[in-house]
């Protein structure tokens, strides 16, 4: 009887202690996979990630605790794009956070059940990443930095700069999906203004010379530069080519500014990067990205450069003064 208890017993805890180091088993720590159309070495890129892990650190996560981050850079590639989504899908990461329009579409092409959490999209609508903004479906939401009548705006700004011009340049990639909307837009704009609209379209970096030599040539007296991650990585040199032709320009994002540019009018990008959290939160905690509306920009910034209002001889009105956002003198 005796050696029968003891291999009852000897059973009982060979069965208890993988039970007990089950129960003991540390929760799983949810991964984040962030993918940047950005350059890692980039100081605005590297802030724009932080502001996403700060708005992670005010819902109270703690990194590499209680939730960890991938962070993918395509270094300004939209080619490398693809490859760096597939990477993060078979890290199986629990929720994708794609900063642009190209790493968004990237991402949603490598998968369709791993959440997806846009971020400094410019239009999802017009660029079909969804078909609704209320309920997107699928597995993406997030934010839009679609707002209404944005780039009509900004070619008002730079005519209320510049009351006498009569051609504009816009510059835009059309490889980006969401220069099309926009271009629309900035054609009607500029019918209404009674402007004529010269559209010039770059790439890559190496065709951005050959665009600011056609505004030359036909004698542009402003310029707008749509938002594109291209043109944010060599916004400055789209800050000298401009200077050196005395050509205003305003852009889409506040970085430009900050480089050398003119005028920004844009969204607060590092803003909308920290609301990115808030959406990683909610689908972590269960809730479907298909269900959960995408949100837009509630206030626009704008930005003046003044020194590089004087490196070109130009007055801003008073009227643009009185509404800036901020001054960098």
């Amino acid at each position: 009887m005796r050696l029968i208890g003891l291999a009852v017993i000897l059973t009982l805890d060979l069965i208890l202690v993988p039970l007990a180091a089950v129960a003991q088993a540390p929760p799983k720590v949810p991964t984040v996979g962030y993918l940047s159309i950005g350059s890692a070495s980039d100081p605005r890129r590297i802030a724009l990630s932080d502001a996403f892990r700060q708005g992670l650190r005010g819902l109270g996560y703690i990194e590499n605790r209680s939730i960890s981050v991938e962070a993918r850079f395509a270094e300004g590639s939209y080619d490398r794009l693809p490859d760096l989504a597939a990477e993060l899908v078979r890290l199986r990461v629990d929720v994708i956070v794609a900063y642009s329009t190209p790493a968004t579409k990237a991402a949603r092409d490598a998968t369709r059940t791993i959440p997806i959490v846009m971020s400094v999209v410019i239009d999802p609508l017009g660029s079909g990443l969804v078909s609704s903004l209320a309920r997107p479906g699928g597995n993406l939401t997030g934010i839009s930095l679609m707002a209404p009548d944005l780039v009509g705006k900004q070619l008002e700004v730079l005519r209320e700069m510049v009351p006498k011009v009569s051609r504009m340049a816009l510059l835009r990639n059309p490889a980006n999906p969401a220069s099309a909307p926009h271009l629309r837009e900035a054609e009607a704009a500029a019918l209404a203004l009674g402007v004529r609209l010269q559209t010039l379209e770059a790439r890559v970096p190496q065709e951005i010379d050959s665009a600011f030599a056609a505004m030359t040539r036909e004698r542009a007296g402003a310029l707008v530069v749509l938002t594109d991650s291209i043109f944010t990585n060599q916004r400055r040199q789209i800050a000298e080519l401009a200077a050196e032709r005395r050509l205003p320009a305003v852009y889409g994002n506040s970085e430009h500014a900050e480089a050398g540019g003119l005028v920004a009018y844009s969204a607060n990008f590092l803003d909308l990067e920290r609301r990115a959290a808030t959406f990683v939160d909610k689908i972590l905690k269960g809730a479907k990205p298909g269900d959960l509306p995408v949100e837009q920009p509630t206030k626009l910034e704008l930005v003046i450069n003044l020194r590089a209002a004087k490196a070109i001889g130009l007055t801003i009105p008073p009227s643009l003064l009185q509404r800036a956002d901020q001054i960098i003198d």
